[in-house]
């Protein structure tokens, strides 16, 4: 008996197919990507020496960069196509030029640098050496350190206000935080803090700044008006991140110590709130429209969803080993992950909080940051 074929039938299931083929490949592509445009992830690999260089619409690594040992800090600087970062082993500052994925400059800048921050016109680079007690200020056109000045002792990070009128370098081990000048960095004050200071939050009117103590239960808070302490802030764990409302209003702290995350008032320097999260929320990520906060939850494998308006936790998504630094894709159309154990790069589509897939990265990864060109 001979089968008589329905070509109608057939090309209309092809066509079909070929149109939900379309419409999942467009789901997983950024909405604002435009042809010709590129999107990649940068992840820094410190026990390989390396950077894996992602497409994030193949969602694919495509290059791996040896960077030089324990790579950190990594930042991109769009308006010239580069992205910037540390080598702490190497006491360097180094450049990449993200179209062709090759090293264009290293810049010496003193031993154990661990963080980066630009100027707001991103003309200049600051460090501070943890091992040799300096900040120094780059010029970013010609990749060169054009001022260097003594901090105190183990200078943690150095971070210019959003004014570009100060910099303020944490002093681990005086327990200080320094004032200086961004230009010539000329000490202004020398403040001391709660003991151990590291990570710093300055409000986006730049009169205030809230650093965090490694030893204490502890946010001091400093006023750079007149440059003096206005409280050493009790709070109920030890602080594992800052992150600041876009308006300033609200200062986020996970505490891995305290299984959640405690809320500042920043016009009263009071903790106001306490969500428990789960068993070590470690690092954080706010929205650009501030409403929505994800927590790493580096002891469970988890990304903890946070409404901030509400205070309201959403269902965990489950990721890699050790979840810890994140970045929003433009747009927000994926939520990047950083799984320091397993490693691997996690990618999950933000408007319905689920996995889309793991990426593989080099050997125990930490920082991330995100390209568009």
């Amino acid at each position: 008996m001979k089968v008589r074929l329905n070509y109608r039938l057939i090309a209309l299931v092809a066509i079909l197919g070929a149109l939900a083929v379309r419409e999942v490949a467009l789901e997983l592509r950024p909405s604002f990507i435009r042809p010709g445009m590129h999107l990649m992830a940068y992840v820094s690999n410190t026990s390989d020496g390396t950077i894996t260089a992602i497409d994030l619409v193949k969602l694919v690594p495509v290059a791996t960069i040896p960077v030089g040992g324990d790579p950190t800090g990594i930042r991109p600087d769009p308006a010239r196509k580069e992205l910037w970062g540390l080598s702490a082993a190497g006491d360097y500052a180094w450049v990449v030029d993200v179209t062709t994925n090759k090293i264009i400059a290293r810049i010496p800048v003193g031993a154990e640098p661990y963080a980066i921050d630009f100027s707001p016109d991103r003309s200049r680079a600051y460090v501070a050496a943890s091992g040799s007690n300096t900040v120094v200020e780059i010029d970013c056109a010609t990749r060169k350190v054009v001022a260097r000045a003594r901090a105190g002792r183990r200078p943690w990070i150095a971070r210019l206000s959003p004014d570009g009128k100060t910099l303020l370098v944490s002093n681990r081990d005086d327990g200080t935080v320094s004032v200086l000048d961004p230009i010539t960095l000329a000490t202004r004050a020398v403040i001391r803090v709660a003991p151990d200071p590291e990570q710093i939050a300055i409000l986006p009117d730049s009169s205030k700044a809230f650093v965090t103590s490694a030893a204490k239960n502890e946010i001091s808070v400093i006023d750079l008006k007149q440059n003096v302490l206005l409280a050493n802030v009790e709070i109920g764990g030890t602080p594992s991140d800052l992150l600041l409302k876009p308006d300033g209003g609200e200062l986020y702290i996970p505490s891995a110590s305290a299984h959640g995350l405690m809320v500042m008032n920043t016009e009263t320097n009071e903790v106001g709130n306490f969500m428990l999260l789960g068993r070590s929320p470690a690092s954080g990520l706010l929205s650009p429209d501030g409403s929505t906060l994800y927590v790493s939850d580096s002891a469970a494998g988890d990304i903890v969803p946070v409404a901030i308006n509400v205070r309201q936790a959403a269902k965990p998504i489950s990721v890699g080993q050790g979840p810890g630094a994140s970045q929003l894709t433009p747009g927000g159309d994926m939520l990047l992950v950083v799984d320091t154990a397993s490693d691997d790069l996690a990618v999950i589509r933000a408007q319905t909080a689920s996995l889309i897939t793991l990426i593989p990265t080099g050997s125990h990864p930490r920082d991330l940051a995100i390209e568009a060109f």
